[in-house]
């Protein structure tokens, strides 16, 4: 069996908000980095930093502060995989979903590499949808 790493990512940040922690560790592959690299750009996290124990990479990402904290739990953070290693699911850019009216992001894989689908709309290519997020 095949490890899945992009919804191991998705679960570890869902995880980690609906638990109100500041952290979260997850593994460092280059689909990964590309996917953390996006969402520090789109502002759906605070940073990340990339730390090395023996030969083994991972990132440690710091979620955005909540304002407040004693209300009801609500996460800030929504994440949905889409297209799985079971059940592929390709889009060409002019049937690309929009999330909340554009308010969320869809990031894809495509042949110019791991965009969102502003990016994509942009360039007029299609690909992939990895996963939603808003």
């Amino acid at each position: 069996m095949g490890r899945d790493t992009i919804a191991d990512i998705i679960t570890s940040i869902r995880n980690a908000d609906m638990n109100r922690k500041g952290t979260v560790r997850i593994a460092y592959t280059n689909m990964t980095e590309n996917i953390v690299k996006i969402l520090l750009r789109e502002g759906f996290i605070e940073s990340a930093r990339k730390h090395q124990e023996k030969h083994n990479y991972f990132f440690v990402l710091t979620l955005r502060h909540r304002r407040n904290r004693k209300g009801p739990c609500r996460n800030l953070l929504n994440l949905k995989r889409v297209s799985r290693p079971g059940l592929r699911i390709y889009s060409n850019y002019q049937r690309i979903p929009r999330i909340l009216g554009g308010m969320g992001i869809v990031i894809l894989s495509t042949s110019r590499g791991i965009i969102t689908d502003r990016e994509a709309r942009l360039e007029g290519i299609g690909g992939e949808i990895l996963c939603y997020i808003w």
